[in-house]
């Protein structure tokens, strides 16, 4: 039995074979008998006061342990880098590669025969999930759960709601003491948004994906529930190591196509087709960002949830949570049900049982919420490789449009225009938004939600056509074009867009285009600057020297694939 397990090649042998491996560890307190031959188990921890979302992990991790040990496991924690997208500058998403490459790292060097990702705010997900997919061994996700529903003067309150008091702030609507007083109204506890954003989305993806158990998703945060989710995923994870039930078992093209059609059904963020690009790849499944439209496409939307619907994530639990999505798209034979996950079972095994207890929050695949509202992917001359738009969160006048663009060459001039009373813009205008992709920021923010000039938000405006390179928020809304690849600082179209000129989108013929003649557009590139890279030194530097496109998930190039568990003996 000791040969079986990865982490005997340090721990096993006996007398001086193993010494400073079993010694070392042993001035924890560990006992003799740990070192047996049972699994050694990872608990790779995002826990961090400046992540909030993940900021309770060190209690749920506790609970990873004792689960870890009733399986007749050793757990051994461990930190990794944590990125929070509300405190992180420039953006998280400038450090999810890294924290892929600490996971990836920690993972091989360390005598560990499975682990349990604890992952909650946005980056952190996938991040773990893309570092551990390069390592391949048994892998379980427990994600961080929602934060309890907002209530702001007696009524529900969630990130969606926030935005639109900023919004009504910059009009004149709402007062800074109305903002201020919100702010404790919103974040009532910690744990990811209270939304349908790319948190949450992640979470539900997980699920989808058999990577983590059932309720996966929408436990709150501080649910009691948690906690013994988070001990059953302990226990489970020693299982997975006896049974040789490695991730690659659980990526396969058939979850990835799963997750396609489950961020469809969900309403869920945009930032998810990057991340779960990025996820293939490292696992060697092949997966484009074509797949989430000839996936998708067909797949109703079920959640009235913001920021698509009405609703907040504890109601989704509330109502039943991801297992009756989960059972309603297989009853209906949109999801592959066969295959696998963590616990052992099919996709439609697990969530066969599932009951849903209220239809207003989760509606039928026969009575959806919406139809054809997944997320949209776009080409035309100004995105040859593609961008992408979330119909469900826009105004349905603006599905198919033409305007003038008012173009905004970066965040600073947008910052410092925007709110001009003498800029040149009305209801019908196109904002546009340069250098804010994976090179230009650098790391892609999510700037994409522009937001609405005052005057015109002072005029009833609630919804215009922005267009970037940037990402947004799955908190954010809005007829919202996002992604736009190749972006502007590689020498994409959207660089050379000028004031006046006209695009025209259209999501039902799945087309953006700058309607200049061939000629002019070849013109303009021609004559384009390269821009400096902003920057000099560091990660940041490798970061815009090897980061691929968003079209193929804004990865470092060379981490795309996997590597595997070996790694050569040191000299112990």
């Amino acid at each position: 039995m000791a040969e079986q397990f990865r982490s005997q090649d340090w721990f096993g042998g006996k007398g001086a074979k193993g010494f400073t491996h079993r010694s070392w560890v042993r001035s924890r307190g560990v006992p003799v008998d740990h070192f047996d031959g049972r699994p050694v188990i990872g608990i790779c921890n995002t826990w961090s006061e400046l992540t909030s979302c993940n900021s309770h992990f060190r209690e749920l991790a506790q609970h990873v342990r004792e689960g870890v040990l009733e399986a007749g496991g050793v757990p051994m924690e461990f930190p990794v880098i944590s990125t929070g997208e509300t405190l992180t500058r420039p953006t998280a998403m400038l450090l999810r590669n890294l924290c892929s490459m600490d996971v990836e790292e920690t993972l091989r060097a360390n005598p560990l025969d499975g682990v349990v990702l604890m992952m909650g705010c946005d980056k952190t997900t996938p991040g773990l999930l893309m570092g551990a997919a390069s390592v391949n061994l048994p892998t379980i996700g427990l994600s961080a759960g929602p934060m309890l529903n907002g209530s702001f003067r007696g009524k529900p309150f969630g990130i969606k709601d926030a935005w639109t008091l900023a919004a009504d702030l910059r009009a004149g609507r709402a007062t800074v003491a109305d903002v201020e007083e919100a702010e404790s109204c919103l974040n009532r506890t910690v744990g990811v948004c209270n939304v349908m954003g790319t948190g949450s989305t992640m979470a539900a993806l997980v699920e989808a994906m058999g990577i983590g158990l059932p309720d996966n998703a929408a436990i709150p945060a501080v649910d009691a529930r948690r906690k013994v989710l988070a001990r059953m995923v302990g226990r489970r994870i020693v299982g997975m190591v006896r049974e040789g039930l490695t991730l690659d078992k659980l990526m396969t093209r058939e979850a990835f196509e799963n997750a396609i059609k489950v961020n469809a059904a969900i309403g869920g963020s945009t930032n998810a087709v990057i991340h779960l690009t990025a996820m293939a790849r490292r696992a060697e499944v092949p997966l484009s960002i074509e797949d989430w439209h000839e996936i998708g496409r067909d797949v109703p939307t079920l959640l009235n949830i913001q920021p698509s619907g009405r609703y907040l994530m504890q109601d989704f639990h509330e109502a039943g949570g991801l297992p009756v999505v989960l059972r309603d798209l297989c009853e209906a034979g949109l999801l592959h049900g066969d295959a696998l996950t963590a616990g052992g079972k099919t996709l439609a095994e697990t969530n066969a049982g599932a009951v849903c207890h209220n239809r207003d929050v989760i509606s039928s695949v026969a009575e959806p919420y919406m139809s054809h509202s997944g997320i949209a992917v776009l080409r035309g001359n100004l995105c040859p490789e593609g961008a992408v738009i979330k119909p469900s969160a826009a105004e349905p006048r603006l599905l198919k449009h033409r305007g003038r663009a008012v173009v905004f060459e970066n965040q600073d001039d947008l910052n410092a225009r925007v709110d001009d009373p003498a800029l040149e813009i009305d209801a019908d205008s196109v904002m546009v938004l340069k250098n804010c992709g994976p090179q230009g920021f650098p790391g892609m923010p999510e700037l994409g939600m522009m937001p609405i000039p005052a005057k015109l938000l002072a005029q009833g405006v609630r919804d215009m056509v922005r267009v970037s390179d940037a990402r947004m928020s799955g908190t954010s809304f809005g007829a919202v074009v996002l992604h736009v690849s190749p972006e502007a600082a590689a020498g994409g179209v959207l660089d050379v867009v000028r004031d006046g000129d006209l695009i025209e989108l259209d999501v039902a013929a799945r087309r953006l285009d700058l309607l200049v003649s061939d000629v002019e557009l070849r013109e303009r590139l021609d004559a384009r600057e390269v821009p400096e890279p902003k920057a000099k030194r560091g990660y940041a530097k490798l970061y815009v020297d090897t980061v691929n496109q968003a079209h193929d998930g804004c990865d470092l190039d060379f981490l795309v694939g996997r590597t595997g568990s070996d790694v050569p003996p040191n000299q112990h």
